[in-house]
């Protein structure tokens, strides 16, 4: 089994690849930065040159800090080049390679912030708003190519990303999140939500009038 692991190159990168050979995968890393777009096709090209991909998830953000995008706009646009345009490169890139072979899924973290961005996050939220779209037209796209598009929406994950934060109501541990992507690749499934309960809050948050919405505690 051989997995590629993307990323910026660290101590983490290597210790996440000699992870997965202590569980028997052939686990090799590649140099990839989201804010690197321009190198997107060249480096993800090697790595589909070197064979067949089953399956590519694309798990890459940054929550960024509200207040500071909103003092200093650079900061904003860092979010938002990091969570949507490099998402958006990274996954036409893979696209087409995954068409190309005939076969594949492609996993896109998707968030439930981009259903109804919320005053305390609002740059993060409508990152993944986009980023959420853009999934979901690239999934039609690739329809009948024998290539599938799994959208993932977690709530509140206890990740390194969320630490030191507030928890949120139905808050999720990353392994939560990946059975729901098992469970969704094996379903075919176009869009899983974790925990599935979400679906049914938002499907009432996303209807409740701005002027109430603004006064929640969410």
């Amino acid at each position: 089994r051989m997995v590629w692991l993307a990323g910026r190159p660290s101590p983490a990168l290597e210790a996440a690849a000699d992870h997965l050979r202590e569980l028997g995968a052939d686990a090799r890393t590649v140099s990839f930065d989201a804010l690197a777009p321009e190198r997107h096709e060249e480096v993800l090209g090697k790595v589909f040159a070197e064979g067949d991909i089953d399956l590519v998830l694309l798990a890459f953000g940054v929550l960024g800090d509200q207040a500071r995008a909103e003092e200093e706009p650079l900061a904003a646009v860092r979010v938002a080049q990091t969570n949507y345009t490099g998402a958006v490169c990274a996954g036409l890139v893979c696209a087409k390679e995954l068409r190309a072979q005939g076969h594949g899924s492609l996993v896109v973290l998707s968030s439930v912030a981009g259903e109804r961005a919320r005053r305390a996050n609002f740059v993060y939220g409508s990152s993944k708003a986009g980023l959420d779209a853009f999934a979901q037209g690239l999934g039609d796209a690739l329809h009948g190519t024998g290539v599938h598009v799994l959208v993932v929406r977690p709530g509140f994950v206890r990740t390194k990303m969320t630490s030191g934060l507030k928890e949120a109501p139905l808050a999720a541990d990353p392994e939560a999140v990946a059975e729901a992507v098992e469970t969704g690749l094996r379903q075919r499934a176009e869009i899983v939500w974790v925990p599935g309960a979400l679906r049914a809050v938002m499907a009432v948050l996303r209807h409740v009038p701005r002027g109430v919405f603004r006064r929640l505690p969410v």
